[in-house]
């Protein structure tokens, strides 16, 4: 269950990211609230899965699937570049991820 949670937890890290941008310095109210409670929630789902995973693991798992999934929504949904060495980077930071998970 814990890695469940983490896996949703690194979801929602993208969700509030996006949120975060989008609330244009939290001059937008419904951005501003999205990010709110996915942030909470998040942080949450984190604590949660850190009381049996470890915190260098679970934290950096958390941080590659949210830093990875806010750059393919930005590559996909915002326009932002999807070159070549920017996609191979983040197979990279997916690798790392998947690796923690087997050696964990």
């Amino acid at each position: 269950m814990a890695w469940i949670a983490l896996v949703i937890s690194g979801l929602l890290e993208t969700a509030w990211a996006i949120a975060l941008d989008r609330s244009a310095g939290f001059t937008r109210p419904v951005p501003s609230a999205v990010f709110a409670v996915t942030l909470v929630l998040s942080m949450a789902g984190l604590a949660y899965a850190l009381r049996e995973i470890p915190v260098g693991t679970g934290y950096a798992i958390w941080v590659g699937i949210g830093a990875t999934g806010t750059a393919l929504v930005g590559m996909i949904a915002l326009g932002e570049s999807a070159s070549l060495p920017r996609l191979l980077c983040l197979l990279l930071v997916v690798a790392g991820v998947v690796g923690l998970k087997i050696y964990h």
